[in-house]
């Protein structure tokens, strides 16, 4: 099989050629894919790419591997309040295995077409296995969830449950053993992640900042306090006692508290959404939140940046600096780290 017919075969998507939502105008199979946003939107555009043994273990179903090569980038989306219009796909292959790519890109569409976002266009050749995907959403501008855009005052929420992703990494590399049903349920966090992106278009006019959370919560946070210029209090024990604990990782909390903390405060590939709202907020972010069917847990707030002192404070429930036991790993995803 050549790569044209690879690409006839396995990647020529319905949603692009009959135009997705009106916003593809011209679909995969030219030079140049033709996208227009609604009149008073504009476009978001995204790339992830996904390296084998650098973001996924060789043997990885490719199923989920299509479903997370694309969740990863509309989980950008998301953060931004975009809704996904398209996405471009460069692939990159050791051999044409049809059965695996008939499965990747099983898994691949099936996102798409839940999202309504039509595969455009990409490239492939012959190659270690790598995988670039570019995503467009489209949004009115200026209700954007820009990371720049927290204030002093704001309350700090996450989605979903933190940690699981990161367990169940530490689980198959052998540092921690897990029940078979426990890493089973951790695993489909580490390799389907679900792309908040109900939950985005959601707190769009009720959030202030946001952020996806790929590289560990305290990692993320840092990104939104230094775009925004302000620092954060977190509340551990209130992060400790919310919805962002599954139960894996409060089971754990009582074996290994700092084995607990490191997933919980720095273990990346959660692709929950990390945002700051105002008190007065709060309601409708909590209807937010069950409008995607997501819960949502508020876990510290946004002051003022102080000129000496972490940007972020981990602190108690009466605000006092929290101790953390021996041994917990603060730092998050670095790839050249």
């Amino acid at each position: 099989m050549g790569e044209f017919d690879l690409i006839r075969r396995y990647f020529q998507h319905p949603l692009a050629q009959a135009g997705a939502r009106a916003g593809v105008r011209l679909g995969n199979g030219d030079d140049c894919a033709l996208l227009q946003p609604a009149p008073g939107q504009v476009l978001a555009v995204s790339t992830d790419m996904l390296v084998q043994g650098r973001h996924f273990f060789p043997d990885v179903a490719p199923r989920a591997l299509g479903h997370k090569a694309l969740a990863v980038n509309l989980s950008d989306l998301a953060a931004m309040g975009a809704r996904p219009l398209a996405f471009t796909l460069a692939l990159a292959l050791p051999q044409i295995d049809e059965a695996w790519v008939q499965e990747f890109a099983t898994g691949l569409l099936e996102l798409a077409d839940a999202h309504g976002c039509a595969l455009v266009g990409g490239d492939t050749c012959a190659g270690p296995l790598n995988l670039c995907l570019t995503v467009f959403g489209e949004l009115p501008p200026e209700q954007a969830l820009r990371r720049s855009a927290a204030q002093p005052g704001d309350e700090l929420y996450v989605s979903g449950h933190l940690g699981q992703a990161r367990l169940a990494l530490e689980a198959l590399r052998g540092r921690w053993p897990l029940p078979a049903a426990a890493l089973q349920r951790c695993r489909q966090r580490l390799e389907w992640p679900q792309p908040r992106v109900a939950l985005g278009l959601a707190l769009r006019g009720q959030a202030h900042a946001a952020i996806d959370l790929s590289d560990g919560l305290l990692a993320d946070l840092g990104h939104v306090l230094r775009a925004s210029g302000v620092a954060a209090q977190m509340d551990v024990p209130a992060l400790l006692a919310s919805a962002a604990v599954g139960p894996e990782l409060r089971a754990l909390a009582l074996l290994e508290p700092a084995l607990a903390l490191t997933c919980l405060l720095a273990g990346g590939d959660d692709y929950e959404l990390l945002f700051t709202a105002p008190v007065a907020a709060r309601a409708a972010v909590e209807r937010a939140g069950q409008e995607a069917g997501v819960a949502l847990s508020r876990i510290g707030r946004i002051v003022a940046m102080a000129d000496a002192g972490p940007p972020c404070r981990l602190v108690d429930a009466q605000g006092r600096p929290y101790t953390l036991p021996p041994g917990v790993e603060l730092a998050g995803f670095d790839h050249f780290a």
